[in-house]
C-alpha cells in the first residue's frame, strides 16, 4: 500500500519539479512571479493527470487471478511457505 501511494505522490509531484528544474536552469527561478496562480494551476492539473493515469495503469496492470484469494508467506513447522493465490 505505501508502495501506491508513493508513486502517486510521485506522480503528483514530478511536474513541479521537471518546472523548477527548468526555472532553476534558465535562471529564471529568482523571480516571484514564475510561480504565479497561472502557472501553478496548470503543473495541478498536469499533476492530477498524471496520478490519475497511474490509477487506471495500476488497476490494468493487476495480475492478480480473479476469483482468487491471496494468501500471505508463513512458517508452517519451521519452513516458509511462499505467498501464493488460492
Amino acid at each position: 500500500m505505501l508502495r501506491i501511494i508513493l508513486t502517486q505522490l510521485f506522480l503528483f509531484l514530478l511536474p513541479f519539479a521537471c518546472y523548477a528544474t527548468w526555472l532553476w536552469l534558465s535562471k529564471k527561478g529568482d523571480k516571484p512571479e514564475s510561480w504565479s496562480r497561472g502557472p501553478v494551476a496548470w503543473l495541478t492539473l498536469a499533476g492530477l493527470a498524471l496520478t490519475i493515469s497511474g490509477f487506471v495503469a495500476v488497476a490494468l496492470l493487476n495480475k492478480a487471478p480473479e476469483g482468487k484469494e491471496y494468501r500471505p508467506s508463513e512458517f508452517k513447522d519451521g519452513v516458509l511457505v511462499p505467498g501464493r493465490f488460492e
